[in-house]
């Protein structure tokens, strides 16, 4: 349940969505590298981009200047909603949208478009979303109604933001420093907890156990906790278990009874399945509109997002965190929502990195036009959503897609669109952009620190899936006048250029995104590009410049060697020759199984990963003979040695030598990345 990555935030995390359960489409394309082995080096279609993307988005409405905001009433509101929405959900073939708008302490409009049930399974007839009947699966939204149960147990004094989260668990979460882990931690995403794909999401109907998904097979602790931002469902869930062993009531218990009875959210729910009286509101999920529908996705930490709801009930929500409940009584003290609404890290903690975006105690801020926005996204298979409130202005947006549609970014674009296109229409810039406040002889100095190339911190590192860190890396490069050229941009497909504002801080070119870099000995240890993201410098011996050639070049190797094998008998056949000679038959056959090995443990993995990333569990016996063949395929570096050096000695001619040096060279190349990138790891969880 990803933030939008900003991979909204339950999906694993694409680039640009930060959300909740998916991770990067683009990991798909380290799994077909290892496929190839089993396509025979057939060629790899590469990804297409978004069909007819939304209006490009990131630029004030008028930089350098102030603009006359629109009226926002729902007249106009709506109106500009209606000119939006149903062109665009043609266009992208998303089939459906749910949004609310709230403004001083009213739901100023509730609107649905395109259908909640297309018609396409069986001949039904298609019904119309309605704002206030039809349920959308919020993703990683839910987790705002999390914090907020957190904080009402810190309210109560039940709770501490900044005692060791230990004492109130039943179980030993993982801890690789000294430094203890607190709800502070936990709300912020700066645990430091690694990701987890297995069990995010499940389509089967099985119910979730939030003990249980939380103490097998946990995440590894990878970062000292409050340092590094690393956006982790993990990580909430641990909160809202800690809400319920507190409480003494189940999570979904608890906040049906505190946040959401409390904000009037009647129709809203955290039970999976859905309480019968609510099960026929639900909105279908599609891929896009001509699809049939998705079956439930049952979330398996329901705390980061399991959360149902229509956009009434999400207004009522964004009213309650304004200050102006209405239908239901307050849901914190001032003091608490005052708290809840600020920046919960500091400098002390986070070095330069507080001087850009950050985490409050649950939401992101993303604020535009010189206005303080708080906001959160989500994301499932399914549905796409994205709340924000202006708290100093008192309002709110919401909106939720019941769509992928049919391009890889086209549920992001338009969600960005919706979200930009409000805050430039109603509140737009009352005054220009701070300028530049850093010479050019100290931002060259600090462009070149920061060239390089970089990783999301939101990544896994103890496991086989670390080799996915090799897609969606990020290379920083210095231009003219010391401007750095991201590629791609943070929270972006496409490059974009960034320029030293103040020290340390970076603005995007024609744009309002800010990054903030962690220097440290002259080397940039981190650069902040999202409240709960940050790049990381990818290690050396780790980079996609060494291993992409290598694992690459010595599949390529290995799969030539397997079609030669009966190539060669052939043609020995038709031409009558003898078979080769018997010396060094040992060190060939063995060469010969590792190689096998070698080839079949990079299909394994293919279809592995391919598997994994379609949420699609993989038994631990078939995980561990792939890593048996991989293994086969590393020892038999030494056989391959041995048999070189017999065709040197023998003489054997120059092409069955440089064929025994290649695949000599192609095995240790898979060793080689089978170590480095976990492959061989005991630990197969994932």
């Amino acid at each position: 349940m990803t933030h939008d990555d900003a991979p909204g935030r339950l999906t694993s995390r694409t680039r640009p969505p930060r959300s909740g359960s998916r991770l990067p489409r683009r990991a798909a394309f380290l799994a077909t590298l290892f496929a190839v082995a089993a396509t025979a080096l057939a060629g790899c279609g590469a990804g297409t981009s978004p069909a007819n993307p939304a209006p490009p988005v990131g630029a004030p409405a008028a930089p350098g200047a102030s603009t006359d905001p629109a009226a926002l009433n729902s007249r106009d509101v709506n109106a500009w909603l209606d000119g939006l929405l149903p062109a665009a959900l043609e266009r992208t073939g998303i089939a459906g949208a749910s949004v609310a708008v709230v403004r001083d302490g009213k739901i100023l409009t509730a609107r649905g478009y395109g259908h909640a049930d297309t018609g396409t399974d069986g001949g039904a007839v298609p019904v119309p979303v309605d704002p206030d009947r039809h349920l959308f699966r919020v993703g990683s939204v839910s987790k705002l109604v999390t914090a907020t149960a957190v904080m009402q147990l810190v309210e109560k004094g039940d709770l501490d933001l900044d005692a060791d989260i230990r004492d109130h668990l039943d179980f030993t979460p993982p801890r690789t420093f000294d430094r203890a882990v607190t709800l502070r931690h936990l709300l912020t995403h700066t645990a430091g907890f690694e990701e987890r794909v297995a069990g995010l999401i499940d389509l089967t109907g099985t119910g979730a156990d939030l003990r249980k998904a939380l103490a097998t097979d946990p995440p590894e602790q990878i970062y000292e906790p409050g340092t590094v931002p690393a956006y982790s469902n993990y990580g909430n869930a641990l909160a809202g278990y800690i809400v319920e062993r507190v409480s003494g009531m189940r999570f979904e218990e608890y906040v049906e009874r505190n946040v959401l009875g409390r904000a009037g959210m009647t129709s809203s729910t955290f039970a999976q399945p859905l309480p019968p009286h609510l099960r026929d509101r639900l909105s279908n999920g599609y891929g896009d509109a001509s699809q049939p529908a998705a079956p439930f996705e049952t979330v398996g930490v329901p705390p980061a997002g399991a959360l149902s709801a229509p956009a009434t009930d999400m207004a009522r929500f964004m009213l309650a965190h304004l200050g102006t409940p209405v239908g239901g009584t307050a849901l914190l003290g001032a003091p608490t929502l005052e708290l809840m609404h600020r920046p919960a890290l500091d400098a002390a903690s986070l070095g330069t990195l507080a001087d850009g975006p950050r985490m409050t105690l649950g939401f992101f801020e993303e604020n535009r036009n010189g206005h303080r926005i708080l906001g959160h996204g989500g994301d499932t298979n399914y549905f796409h959503s994205h709340l924000q409130i202006f708290p100093d202005d008192r309002a709110g947006i919401f909106i939720s897609l019941n769509s992928n549609g049919r391009g890889a970014m086209d549920s992001h674009e338009l969600r960005q669109a919706v979200l930009s296109g409000f805050a430039d229409r109603y509140f737009p810039p009352t005054k220009p952009l701070p300028a530049r406040a850093v010479d050019a002889a100290a931002t060259a100095e600090h462009a070149a620190m920061a060239a390089g190339t970089y990783e999301s911190s939101r990544a896994m590192r103890s496991t086989f899936l670390t080799a996915i860190g090799l897609v969606g890396r990020t290379t920083v490069s210095v231009q003219d006048g010391g401007r750095l050229l991201f590629e791609p941009g943070p929270l972006s497909d496409s490059p974009a250029r960034y320029e030293e504002i103040t020290p340390n801080v970076w603005r995007e070119v024609g744009g309002q995104r800010t990054l903030s870099m962690r220097v440290a000995d002259g080397r940039v240890q981190a650069i902040g590009f999202d409240s709960a993201f940050a790049l990381l410098p990818v290690e050396p011996a780790r980079s996609s410049a060494l291993a992409v050639p290598v694992i690459t070049t010595s599949t390529v190797v290995l799969v030539l060697a397997v079609l030669s094998w009966p190539v060669g008998a052939v043609v020995r056949r038709r031409l009558g020759r003898a078979p080769r000679d018997p010396a060094g038959r040992t060190a060939r056959v063995l060469s010969h199984l590792a190689v096998a090995g070698a080839v079949l443990a990079l299909v394994g993995w293919g279809v592995s990963i391919v598997s994994i990333m379609g949420l699609q569990d993989v038994p631990s016996a078939a995980l561990r003979a792939v890593q048996a063949l991989q293994l086969i395929g590393l020892l038999g570096v030494l056989p391959a040695a041995v048999r070189l050096v017999g065709d040197i000695r023998r003489r054997s001619g120059w092409h069955r030598t440089a064929g025994s040096g290649l695949i000599l060279l192609a095995l240790a190349g898979t060793g080689w990345f089978a170590v480095e990138f976990m492959l061989l790891a005991p630990d197969i969880s994932y």
